[in-house]
């Protein structure tokens, strides 16, 4: 899996736990090996224009998505298409905010919004209580199995992003 992380927020981010927890994720949607992510790393202000010229919002939000190839997940016994999933970017100054609302460091939000992330360039969305549901359930069961994997024990924190 070929994941790049670029960070030009000029925050210190744990760039190897947010590559692992991509690669994780992406392993357990069962995403061809040789597919491509774009993780990129931005402060406030770059994050806020992106919002305002995709969404259409004002201020800074903590992740977009970008999807380029329409992937899917794969499923048993099915040959897997490769491709160019897209960019995630995310926004560190948010995320430590959002953290420590929720009781949790930056680092652990960011991972949190890196699998938000990776299950939104993969078609999930989160738009009536039924996807949210299927998509934030999913998103808590990688993340917990992500930290087990770690040995890291205690839950993973709870979906912040909207």
């Amino acid at each position: 899996m070929a994941i790049d992380i670029n960070n030009e927020s000029g925050t210190e981010v744990d760039e190897e736990a947010l590559l692992d927890v991509a690669r994780f994720a992406l392993d357990r949607m069962r995403i061809h090996p040789l597919s491509e992510l774009s993780v990129i790393v931005v402060d406030e202000e770059a994050m806020a224009a992106l919002h305002v010229q995709w969404m259409d919002e004002p201020g800074p939000t903590d992740v977009m998505s970008f999807p380029m190839d329409e992937l899917r997940p794969g499923k048993e016994d099915e040959e897997l298409p490769q491709g160019l999933l897209g960019d995630i970017v995310l926004c560190p100054e948010v995320a430590a905010k959002q953290g420590a609302a929720n009781g949790h460091s930056m680092d652990a939000e960011l991972q949190l919004l890196t699998v938000h992330g990776v299950l939104h360039v993969l078609g999930y969305d989160h738009e009536d209580p039924e996807e949210e549901r299927e998509m934030f359930g999913l998103q808590k069961r990688i993340l917990d199995d992500w930290r087990a994997s770690r040995g890291e024990t205690g839950p993973s924190p709870a979906p912040t992003t909207r």
